[in-house]
């Protein structure tokens, strides 16, 4: 009787059970999270609104810039971890903060593929082109437009400028990442008629793979299988030297 009270769970340790239940139930709504196996691929979710240097309300679901820029840090650092998925379901943001992460992913050493689900809208469309390789699912949306600017403007002249070399930035990194020419980019940023209270673009799924942005249209499958593809001919690369 002695031996099998001790190897009863203590009152402590069945309220921290129940207490990380009840938390999962409230975070992420299911009764029980399943602890995944080891893996070599990291997953990086890219959500709601990409937060710059202004916080935004806390009703934003956003994705602070401060926080995945160390994460792409530990990634390039850590020999377990072969390569990353990153996952875009945004709105845009900061045009700053998203370059920031779009030059980051662009200079990791290890094999990285995006995959568009929701929207990639915005400054979304160069963190999207960033990667390897590019997927979109069949229903996601990315909208292109010419950079704008909330606030207090001071000098008309010099902010226009100031914004129109921010705006040079964005479509030579697009250019540079996908097959998509400045050209077109341009004509898809400043169309007219498409969009209600704007000037733009709105691609969706395969429109974005035919005018060259994305590489293909796919889901988490599809991103998957071609991340393990390039993780597998990065290594073939490297025993061959």
């Amino acid at each position: 009787m002695a031996n099998e009270n001790n190897t009863r769970p203590s009152a402590v340790t069945e309220a921290r059970i129940e207490n990380k239940e009840i938390q999962s139930i409230k975070e992420l709504g299911v009764t029980q999270v399943p602890e995944s196996p080891a893996t070599n691929i990291h997953c990086l979710t890219i959500v709601g609104q990409v937060e710059g240097h202004m916080i935004l309300p806390p009703q934003n679901k956003t994705t602070k810039y401060e926080h995945v820029i160390p994460q792409l840090v530990a990634v390039e650092q850590n020999p377990q971890i072969d390569g990353m998925l990153i996952i875009l379901n945004t709105v845009g943001g900061d045009v700053e903060a998203g370059l920031a992460i779009a030059e980051m992913i662009d200079g990791l050493s290890k094999p990285t593929v995006t995959i568009v689900l929701g929207g990639g809208h915005s400054i979304g469309v160069p963190i999207a082109v960033s990667a390897d390789y590019s997927f979109i699912a069949e229903t996601a949306t990315m909208t292109i437009h010419p950079i704008r600017l909330t606030g207090l403007v001071i000098g008309v002249p010099q902010t226009y400028e100031y914004l129109d070399k921010m705006q040079d930035r964005v479509i030579k990194f697009i250019e540079k990442h996908s097959k998509i020419s400045d050209s077109k980019i341009r004509e898809l940023m400043f169309r007219t008629g498409e969009l209600a209270r704007d000037i733009g673009t709105v691609l969706v799924g395969k429109d974005a793979v035919e005018v060259g942005l994305i590489n293909e249209v796919g889901s988490l499958s599809q991103a998957v299988k071609k991340l393990n593809e390039l993780i597998k001919e990065k290594n073939q690369r490297r025993q061959l030297q």
